[in-house]
């Protein structure tokens, strides 16, 4: 490429997974022997937190048509959002949810787990519930199955020697 090629942006995300996504047309463009440029929110012309995909201007509608009909492919090859949907591994209407969800939630993070809470006392006619990744959900599960199969007693002497390490 010369120095005086126009470059153009065939690309652009600022979704969680827009480094990742860009990195995929830039490789699928180069297969089609596009030349890229894949550029961060480091380089001028850049939106903070986006991340984009120029070509040569004379390149701009072949890479277009490439994008679009592989458009399907791209996102399931680099979106792992349905590994990240978050489950339900616990959920009480009981009196005492709220303070159950902080207990589960403390045991799940505790064992390496992230773990979410979704509810408030703000409406107390809704449940709590604890939520976690998919990809953690069958362990999640095993955990508080092994914790309701020790009781409340084995639960506290875990989160006590959590506690001192």
């Amino acid at each position: 490429m010369n120095a005086s090629t126009e470059w153009v942006t065939v690309f652009r995300s600022a979704d969680v997974g827009a480094e990742s996504q860009a990195r995929a047309v830039a490789e699928l463009l180069g297969t089609a022997e596009i030349p890229t440029q894949l550029l961060d929110d480091g380089r001028p012309g850049v939106p903070p937190g986006a991340w984009e995909v120029r070509v040569p201007a004379r390149d701009a509608n072949f890479a277009e048509r490439l994008i679009a009909e592989h458009r399907a492919d791209l996102e399931t090859a680099v979106n792992p959002s349905h590994d990240l949907d978050l489950v339900t591994v616990f959920a009480s209407d009981a009196h005492n949810a709220e303070m159950e969800a902080l207990a589960v939630r403390s045991l799940l993070e505790a064992s390496g787990l992230p773990a979410v809470i979704v509810g408030t006392s703000l409406y107390p006619n809704l449940p709590f519930e604890v939520r976690v990744p998919r990809r953690h959900a069958a362990q999640a599960e095993q955990i508080l199955r092994e914790a309701r199969t020790l009781g409340p007693a084995a639960v506290e002497e875990a989160e006590r020697e959590g506690e001192n390490c």
